[in-house]
C-alpha cells in the first residue's frame, strides 16, 4: 500500500486533473462536515448529496422535494437550510432521509476525488472501521484528503488522517504521509488535538464546545460511508 496525503484547498483543487483511477481516496473535514455525514448514516440517513454550492443544493432539492438541506457557511446555517453542520443535528431525525449538503471545504473536496476508484467518508468517529476496510482491501495507492479551512491546512484533519495511516502499516508513504504520521502522535488524544487546532477554538468560542467534544471521540462508531456518482451511502455491515 502506498499512502499521500493533500494537506490544503490549493491540493485539492488540482485533484480533478489527476488520474484517480487507481486511487482509493479517503476525505475528512473533522470539524465538521464528514464527522456529520457518518453521525447521519450512524442514525440511518438514506443517502447524502454533497454539492459544491448553495445554488446547486437548493437546484437539487427543487428535484428531490423531500430532502433535507444541511450546510454551512462561515461556519453558520444557511439561510432557508432545515440544519447546519453540527453533527448533533443529524440525529434521529435524518433517519430514512435524503440529505443535501453544502459546506465551505467538505464537500468542495469529496466532489474533487469523484473520479477516484474509491472515495471514502473519513472522521475520527470511524477511523477504526476505515482502518479495517483499508486493510482488508488493501488498495495499491491511498490518498489521504485533508478538507482544510478555506484556503488552508487545518490541523484537525492532517491528525486523522496520521491516526489512520498509523493503523495501515506496513506501507510506504510520502515525506506527506510521514509528516502527518509524526504530527498525529505528538498529541496524547484527539480531544486535544482538536481543541488545540484553529477549529476547534473557533468552534468553543461560538459555544460549540459539544461539536469538538463530539468529533474527537475516536473509533465510536463501525460505519463507513462511500460516495459513488455523487451520492454517499453507508457500507453494508
Amino acid at each position: 500500500m502506498h499512502i499521500d496525503v493533500a494537506l490544503s484547498p490549493a491540493e485539492i483543487a488540482l485533484l480533478p486533473q489527476r488520474d484517480l483511477s487507481g486511487v482509493t481516496c479517503v476525505v475528512f473535514d473533522v470539524l465538521r462536515a464528514t464527522s456529520s455525514m457518518i453521525t447521519a448514516l450512524v442514525h440511518g440517513a438514506a443517502e447524502i448529496h454533497p454539492v459544491c454550492t448553495i445554488e446547486e443544493a437548493r437546484a437539487l432539492r427543487a428535484r428531490v422535494p423531500d430532502a433535507i438541506l444541511g450546510g454551512e457557511r462561515y461556519g453558520e446555517r444557511i439561510d432557508g437550510f432545515d440544519i447546519g453542520n453540527s453533527p448533533l443535528e443529524y440525529g434521529e431525525s435524518v433517519r430514512g432521509r435524503r440529505i443535501i449538503t453544502t459546506t465551505t471545504n467538505g464537500t468542495v473536496a469529496l466532489r474533487a476525488c469523484a473520479q477516484a476508484e474509491r472515495v471514502l467518508v473519513g472522521a475520527l468517529l470511524n477511523i477504526g472501521a476505515l482502518a479495517g476496510e483499508l486493510r482488508s482491501k488493501s488498495p495499491e495507492q491511498v490518498l489521504m484528503v485533508c478538507a482544510g479551512t478555506f484556503e488552508t491546512f487545518a490541523l484537525e484533519d492532517a491528525y486523522a488522517a496520521g491516526v489512520l495511516i498509523a493503523e495501515l502499516e506496513p506501507a510506504t508513504k510520502t515525506d506527506a504521509a510521514l509528516t502527518v504520521t509524526s504530527m498525529a502522535a505528538s498529541y496524547p488524544d484527539a480531544l486535544v488535538a482538536l481543541k488545540v487546532a484553529r477549529n476547534g477554538q473557533a468552534l468553543a468560542a461560538s459555544g460549540r464546545s459539544a461539536d469538538v467534544e463530539w468529533c474527537a471521540r475516536q473509533s465510536k462508531y463501525n460505519v463507513i460511508g462511500e460516495m459513488s456518482a455523487s451520492v454517499i451511502r453507508a457500507l453494508p455491515a
